[in-house]
């Protein structure tokens, strides 16, 4: 398969940013208001679409900014976390910002901070670049994803979006969000801003109810978007019904991998509904061009190392563990049996991730995940097994490469009985993948 290009990572970004890192992962529009006031509210020059989600939300952002750029709209991107460098996170046309530029921006606004006030988090600020970038280069619209949550979110600044996208809703950051479905759901239908429309995707019931009440209570026309169907490998079509009861659909190309995509693709072109209804102009062809454009790198993507084909997938909770083993199951024969290749940070729900993802005969190796606060690895190990007791193997490796050199060695010397080897877990782990590796070759 292709490869995706990466940037060289640019360490002045890195370097600036480093001394805000400790403040983690503090919640709240306090910060932030008061920074865009500073730098004179560009926020307020910039239409948006703002995108939330426990899992899908960079996939229909993908989906969304393509389809725009190919409308001929200058189109603003911002997404995280990144997997090299921070210039992925902000782009404008499918093109990530100029390192030179971002560190002038974010010197800008490192010069507004007031040192006697509670400082800014590390996502507050490159938030704020953000936002600086799209008014300066005065972008026709912008598509947002939210950073964590949403109503405490530092890119829920905007009164008025043009459409709010609410993807799927499980229990991943639960330590910040509620212990329950209900609670997490009412975090991200903060973003839902009064008479903006909202467009969600398929919900549990309890979450459901709760987005739809936030949506009753401030007369957002809310639409529940059902799947698109595949109608050949690598093709869709999305169904909607237009006023008077005609049926319009639209069949497109689906380059990102999973049944999953069926969903994600419909929430884009069910947003693309709603701006064409507010009167911009998006193309049947336009949104063809786009879908087969769209790229999203490290979730299910097939990669090539040394001559041997990796899936690789970010799988960082049990939901996206769940889309992942299906997409497995589905490209083979069920019977296979799959080599993993993981590490996982500290925070996530490791026993239920391991319950979707692994069967009896799998192989995994567990790695450490570099840079971050990564689980340990004979708990990670002792739980695997506890699990997943018939694993036919399971062991520990100081690093990714050595796990995958050790994967790819043993299934050299066996039958085709075996499964792919998938590299899954953390994004994080995906990204120090990515700058190791010249994906070129």
């Amino acid at each position: 398969m292709p490869s995706t290009p990466y940037l060289v990572p640019y360490y002045a970004v890195d370097s600036l940013l480093q001394p805000f890192k400790h403040f983690g992962v503090n919640l709240g529009l306090t910060r932030i208001v008061k920074l865009l006031e500073t730098l004179n509210n560009p926020h307020t020059q910039v239409p948006i679409i703002h995108v939330a989600g426990t899992n899908g939300k960079g996939s229909v952002c993908a989906y969304l900014s393509s389809i725009l750029t190919e409308s001929g709209y200058k189109t603003g991107r911002y997404t995280s976390p990144h997997l090299v460098d921070w210039n992925e996170r902000i782009c404008i046309n499918e093109k990530p910002i100029a390192s030179e530029e971002l560190t002038k921006l974010i010197e800008k606004v490192k010069a507004v901070i007031n040192l006697n006030e509670e400082q800014p988090t590390q996502f507050e600020i490159i938030t704020a670049a953000s936002w600086l970038y799209f008014a300066q280069e005065k972008v026709d619209i912008a598509v947002v994803e939210v950073g964590l949550g949403g109503r405490l979110d530092a890119t829920n600044v905007c009164d008025k979006p043009l459409v709010t996208v609410i993807t799927s809703i499980g229990r991943d950051h639960w330590q910040q969000l509620g212990s329950n479905i209900s609670d997490i759901a009412r975090e991200k239908a903060g973003i839902i801003k009064a008479g903006c429309p909202v467009v969600m995707g398929k919900l549990p019931e309890d979450a459901k109810r709760a987005v739809i009440c936030r949506s009753v209570e401030l007369e957002s026309p809310i639409v529940v978007v059902s799947p698109a169907r595949e109608i050949s490998p690598g093709w869709a079509e999305y169904q909607t019904v237009e006023p008077g009861g005609h049926i319009k659909a639209i069949k497109y190309p689906l380059p990102l991998k999973g049944q999953i995509q069926l969903t994600n693709s419909a929430l884009a072109l069910a947003s693309l509904g709603m701006l064409q209804r507010q009167g911009w102009e998006i193309s049947g062809q336009a949104i063809i061009r786009g879908m087969e454009k769209t790229k999203w790198p490290g979730r299910m993507q097939w990669f090539n190392w040394k001559n041997r084909q990796l899936l690789i997938d970010g799988a960082h909770n049990p939901e996206s563990a769940q889309v992942l083993r299906n997409y497995v199951d589905s490209i083979g024969d069920k019977n296979k049996n799959i080599t993993w290749v993981m590490g996982m940070l500290t925070t996530k729900d490791h026993k239920d991730i391991f319950r979707e993802l692994l069967k009896t005969k799998d192989r995994l190796y567990l790695v450490p995940v570099p840079g971050s606060d990564y689980a340990n690895l004979d708990y990670l190990k002792a739980l695997a097994l506890e699990t997943c007791p018939d694993l036919d193997f399971c062991a520990i490796y100081e690093d990714v490469f050595l796990a995958l050199n050790a994967a790819f060695g043993f299934l050299k010397t066996k039958d085709n009985t075996n499964g792919p080897v998938v590299l899954c877990g953390s994004l994080y782990l995906i990204g120090h993948f990515f700058s190791q590796v010249n994906p070129a070759k």
